[in-house]
């Protein structure tokens, strides 16, 4: 097969994502950095997004492939900015852990946007990838205050995912303003296993996020083309529909869409800012 042959890490990633009915559906792959695939049945050219590529992650379908050049790399980024960082990581060794049990613990999630609602992050410490393609543009935040404590942390740290959010929602933007619509978000990779982070997404974004049950999509999805090329005549679509599965869904949170819409308002004001610098 030739999109079997030439495959890299991250498109494997989405054979083992996307399931049977991958039209519509944009897989996320959140860690250090993260990349965001998109297929379809025709070619679509969007600014700032790479492709569209045929065949290059499934058999008769064109990919659009995107990113952020820093994702679970700026959230790192942005607790070890913080005062209170070396109290907590002396405490809890994993703060980012850390914090999210806490997160976890405020139950409503309108609440936890809520409560980092006076904070911007443009998230671009190493650079914007997709859909600004400026390797040049740096990180910005706004809103801070005097405060040195560890609540002030977790506000910091949901400011972040909501930035990691904000950049996602402009990429899904740039694709649906050239046609390339967004139904839903499958996410995978080690900061995708957040459910704190899974749900910002779906809040942010407005597209609900599917969470595989496979915690090694990449695997998987080289074990779904490795029958593939093993086999002759097999349904590609019909095996990842039987070998891929979601274990739950975020749905985003109605309470919390005007706030995620003046947030996103702010990101993008402050990041147009930040590039006249």
């Amino acid at each position: 097969s030739p999109v079997a042959a030439g495959l890299i890490d991250a498109h494997a990633g989405g054979v083992g994502t996307l399931g049977d009915a991958p039209a519509g559906r944009l897989a996320y792959v959140f860690g250090t950095s993260a990349c965001t695939m998109s297929s379809h049945a025709d070619p679509v050219h969007v600014k700032g997004v790479w492709g569209p590529y045929h065949q290059a992650m499934l058999p008769g379908l064109w990919l659009n492939e995107g990113g952020q050049s820093a994702a679970g790399a700026a959230l790192d980024q942005l607790v070890r900015l913080h005062p209170a960082y070396p109290t907590l990581a002396a405490q809890e060794g994993n703060v980012l852990d850390a914090l999210t049990r806490q997160a976890l613990a405020i139950k409503d999630p309108a609440q936890r946007i809520a409560r980092a609602a006076h904070l911007t992050v443009v998230p671009d410490f190493n650079g914007n990838r997709a859909p600004l393609a400026n390797p040049a543009a740096r990180a910005v935040v706004a809103g801070l205050g005097m405060e040195r404590d560890e609540a002030s942390l977790l506000d910091l740290v949901l400011g972040g995912l909501i930035g990691i959010a904000c950049g996602l929602r402009q990429i899904i933007d740039a694709q649906t303003a050239m046609g390339l619509a967004t139904r839903d978000i499958v996410i995978s990779g080690g900061a995708g296993a957040n459910p704190v982070a899974q749900q910002i997404l779906a809040d942010v974004t407005g597209c609900p996020v599917l969470v595989p049950q496979s915690q090694e999509p990449v695997l998987l999805g080289a074990a779904i083309l490795g029958r593939l090329v093993a086999e002759e005549d097999v349904d590609l679509s019909a095996v990842r529909g039987h070998m891929t599965r979601l274990e739950r869904t975020s749905l985003p949170t109605a309470e919390s869409a005007q706030t995620c819409d003046a947030l996103y308002r702010r990101f993008l004001a402050l990041q147009t800012a930040a590039s006249l610098i």
